[in-house]
């Protein structure tokens, strides 16, 4: 089944902040590091489907629709390596997608210069696998089949005490 699911340029979200001593209205961006966008461009372009614009002579802008962007920032051989739990996760519309990122993964491995590719599995309430790219940046295509993880994520609220103990719902 393909679930598309439409987001317009005119949402807005009130953010529930108005007891913190911030406010922001949204979360803007984030960062990573790249070698050399030579290489990580097109991976980030023609694999994953990602716009970029180089903004600076070390720093391009990387996104995939909404009002949110990742900044890559190039630092050559001052690279740090990450482990798969710091990665960015890719919303696919369906198990066949995912299926068929991870086909494709494999396929492209060597064009891409694509370091790892897990597994698809069933974890953590979606259908994934993690792609580990040139520059030991994680990708994690993903299909989460009720819609909205982010909304289901935040709906469903605390579920554990900071020391790990579960809360009784």
């Amino acid at each position: 089944m393909t679930m598309l699911r439409e987001l317009t340029d005119d949402v807005v979200v009130e953010p529930n902040n108005q007891e913190s001593i911030l406010r922001p209205q949204f979360m803007s961006h984030g960062t990573m590091e790249c070698r050399d966008f030579n290489k990580s461009r097109p991976f980030y372009e023609e694999f994953l489907g990602l716009e970029c614009v180089q903004h600076g002579r070390r720093s391009m802008a990387v996104r995939c629709g909404m009002k949110f962007h990742i900044v890559c920032l190039q630092v050559g051989d001052a690279l740090q390596p990450l482990g798969v739990n710091t990665h960015w996760g890719l919303d696919l519309r369906s198990r066949e997608e995912v299926e068929e990122a991870h086909r494709s993964a494999l396929e492209h491995q060597e064009r891409f210069g694509i370091r790892r590719v897990t597994d698809a599995v069933d974890a953590h309430g979606v259908y994934s696998f993690y792609i580990e790219d040139v520059d030991s940046n994680w990708w994690e295509p993903q299909f989460y089949e009720a819609g909205f993880q982010n909304e289901d994520m935040f709906d469903f609220g605390d579920r554990f005490t900071p020391d790990g103990k579960a809360i009784d719902a």
